[in-house]
């Protein structure tokens, strides 16, 4: 009886252990559908004479996440064959005022001297990219129709305020083409809010990133934004700021898909282990005394 109340005692009074386990890593995927037609916003890299052109849809990763691939859905000139295709770009932004002068804006309204406001835009500057001219992002392309028409455009109209509102440059038609991305490097993201910015090089013409169903997909879903190299580093609202209409504005999201796995954080399981091996060692120690004494006194 004495010996099972030590013992009680032992575990009662055992310092507790943490041992990290590893927890199982759960597949991610996110998509904004196939395009509904509503518009095509130029996406194009620095091409040396041409205004960069950057378009930006967002997605929340509640876990870090690695980002493994995904697509995106757009227009090429009709006659522009898939093999004129020279590069892929895709940039990864968080939300302003990450990574971005917040001083330039307002602190309440979010305004510059340029745009209306950076509230729930994407930053000043990228998070992260891949490339394929870098050999970490692998392409394939292939044409889901040969002729589809967005109902409206922006390529040119992208002007800092008080000349932002131009309603969009009109309707536009081409071959509708998926670009599947493998990112040979894979992202590795933290939770956070982030924009997706794919950018396609074209040996002639120009890619227009279609629109997708919209506008709340999700909880927390912001509307596509849109800059080039005169706006950088702000961003215009292609809905709101652009095509305009007051409290009727459109709000776009865009086409796009990714894929990957959350990365498990160690989980803690609570052991008694020190405690237990202490509580044997002094129960040993107790035998070998009881023992002893009883040795001396036969």
């Amino acid at each position: 009886m004495r010996s099972r109340t030590l013992a009680l005692c032992l575990l009662a009074t055992a310092p507790v252990v943490f041992v990290p386990a590893i927890a199982s890593a759960d597949p991610f995927s996110f998509t904004t559908g196939g395009p509904d037609g509503r518009i095509g916003l130029a996406s194009r890299p620095d091409l040396g004479g041409l205004l960069e052109i950057e378009s930006a849809d967002d997605f929340i990763l509640s876990d870090r996440t690695l980002l493994f691939g995904g697509s995106f859905t757009g227009l090429l000139p009709t006659g522009v064959s898939l093999s004129d295709v020279k590069s892929v770009r895709v940039e990864i932004y968080r939300v302003f005022p990450k990574d971005s002068d917040a001083g330039r804006a307002d602190p309440i309204t979010g305004e510059t001297n340029k745009v209306p406001t950076r509230n729930n835009s994407p930053s000043d500057v990228e998070f992260d990219d891949r490339d394929t001219a870098d050999g970490n992002l692998s392409v394939s392309t292939s044409v889901l129709n040969a002729t589809f028409t967005a109902q409206n455009s922006i390529l040119n109209g992208i002007n800092p305020k008080p000349n932002q509102t131009t309603g969009g440059e009109g309707a536009i038609s081409g071959q509708e083409v998926q670009f599947n991305l493998t990112f040979t490097t894979p992202f590795d993201l933290p939770a956070d809010h982030y924009f997706f910015v794919p950018q396609v090089e074209l040996q002639n013409g120009n890619f227009f990133w279609l629109s997708a169903p919209g506008p709340a997909l999700f909880n927390g879903d912001l509307q596509a934004w849109i800059r080039n190299g005169n706006l950088d580093p702000d961003w215009l609202r292609a809905g709101t700021d652009i095509i305009g209409g007051g409290a009727n504005a459109p709000r776009f999201n865009e086409s796009f898909s990714l894929n990957g796995e959350t990365v498990p954080e160690p989980a803690t399981l609570t052991l008694l282990g020190t405690g237990l091996l202490g509580g044997t060692a002094l129960s040993r120690r107790r035998r070998r005394r009881e023992q002893a004494t009883q040795g001396e006194t036969d």
